[in-house]
């Protein structure tokens, strides 16, 4: 039995968009692009990196606000540090607590 070759509508190759459409669905994709630059305010950043003073200004002030939070992390840090020591010396520990001792004892020399 031979099978008829001809094009059935199933068997038919989808139909390309014509240029109405496919210009349709650019405008809708370049729409989409035109939402998503505003939602990044590209425009204002821009803006914001052209003006060398303000720029200066920020990143000076982020600097003094990060060197201060380095400041008292370090502060807070060595003064848990301190305390571990002291009652580790207070311990008195076999081998580590002379030397513990001394530590401390120089650390709370140099505190007013």
């Amino acid at each position: 039995m031979k099978h008829n070759h001809s094009i059935d509508s199933e068997d038919a190759p989808q139909m390309q968009p014509s240029d109405g459409e496919r210009i349709s669905m650019a405008m809708r994709q370049l729409e989409k692009y035109i939402d998503s630059m505003e939602r990044l305010r590209l425009s204002e950043y821009i803006r914001y990196v052209d003006n060398r003073k303000r720029l200066l200004w920020s990143h000076f002030w982020g600097g003094v606000a990060r060197g201060a939070g380095m400041a008292i992390g370090f502060t807070i840090l060595g003064a848990l540090l301190v305390l571990i020591l002291q009652d580790l010396a207070r311990r008195n520990l076999p081998l580590i607590g002379d030397a513990l001792a001394e530590i401390v004892r120089i650390v709370q020399r140099q505190l007013p």
